[in-house]
């Protein structure tokens, strides 16, 4: 089966498509300058032409409370028109299998916890970052519904907050994790007496590893189709793919800096938003179906500090 991979140079994609190469599976990439994936001819005229028999679409515009709050229009627009374009041109190109990347923030803001898939819209969004979560959603309802029209295979995964090898560490434009490893590692290079980070420090999030998520979304793509929809609903077929446990920001900083051996002092800044207060998946669907995260947080994030160290020179100020 040749599975072409959209988004293989982000940190997702990528992971993925080690993991299937690992595999000896027939992989296909374009990078954004070989195919816009906003472009619908050439997304169209590239899939009617190569005709893979799958495709893991990784590719999305991303970034963290910063970048959501400063861009909300680019990251609406363009992760509509990389979801419109590849799954419509999938189908239109008779491509029956597809595996479509979400975000756990597709979830209300304020969902009980362990967020289930049946908490999808049951409740307003966080505001912060609502229009890539709406974006998302739309993704898993093109997939469901070519489901249900077209009797197609495509199906969703929805990542908790990853981390890990391929991270974006822009000062401004990263995720809370990579922000935090580049904030203590210059810390500690310039000998600050003390690391201010964002909010009050009491939220609480959940971190997986890349290479974790890599082997799930490779999983769930793997499943007979009976087994897959046995475990879902057609119009309610996404799945969580999580670690399962939670950690607050003030505790998560407190590891970083013990990882990269910063030993000033961490405060809060209440001035900064703090984002959703808890974000915990419920992975029940997924393990029932057979997996399980393998990956520590305390592990991945040394592996993670150490991939930092071999390229900071190259991710020092760019953002990914």
């Amino acid at each position: 089966m040749r599975t072409f991979v959209a988004g293989h140079r982000g940190m997702v994609g990528s992971a993925i498509l080690r993991r299937l190469q690992a595999q000896g599976r027939e992989t296909l990439t374009r990078s954004r300058a070989e195919l816009d994936l906003t472009d619908q001819r050439a997304v169209r005229a590239f899939l009617q032409q190569e005709r893979p028999d799958a495709i893991v679409l990784a590719a999305a515009k991303v970034g963290g409370i910063h970048a959501n709050n400063a861009y909300p229009a680019e990251f609406l627009y363009e992760n509509l028109m990389i979801e419109a374009n590849v799954i419509h041109e999938a189908h239109a190109a008779g491509v029956e299998r597809l595996l479509f990347l979400g975000s756990s923030c597709i979830y209300p803001r304020d969902a009980a916890q362990p967020i289930a898939e049946e908490a999808l819209l049951t409740g307003p969004l966080e505001a912060t970052n609502e229009p890539y979560a709406i974006a998302k959603i739309v993704g898993i309802k093109l997939c469901e519904s070519y489901n249900r029209q077209h009797g197609r295979d495509y199906r969703s995964v929805m990542p908790t907050n990853l981390y890990g090898p391929g991270d974006n560490f822009h000062p401004e434009n990263s995720h809370v994790l990579p922000a935090l490893i580049r904030r203590f590692h210059e810390a500690k290079t310039g000998h600050a007496p003390r690391v201010r980070i964002w909010g009050s420090g009491t939220p609480r999030r959940e971190f997986l590893h890349v290479d974790d998520m890599a082997e799930a979304s490779v999983f769930v793509m793997d499943l007979d189709r009976a087994t897959y929809e046995a475990n879902t609903r057609p119009m309610l077929s996404h799945i969580n793919v999580g670690a399962g446990v939670d950690v607050s920001i003030m505790d998560l900083a407190r590891m970083v800096a013990a990882v990269v051996g910063y030993e000033g002092a961490i405060e809060t800044d209440p001035t900064r938003p703090d984002g959703t207060p808890r974000k915990l998946m419920d992975v029940s669907r997924l393990s029932r179906m057979g997996w399980t995260a393998r990956i520590g947080l305390a592990e991945g994030l040394r592996e993670t500090y150490a991939w930092f160290l071999r390229h900071q020179d190259s991710v020092r100020g760019v953002a990914a």
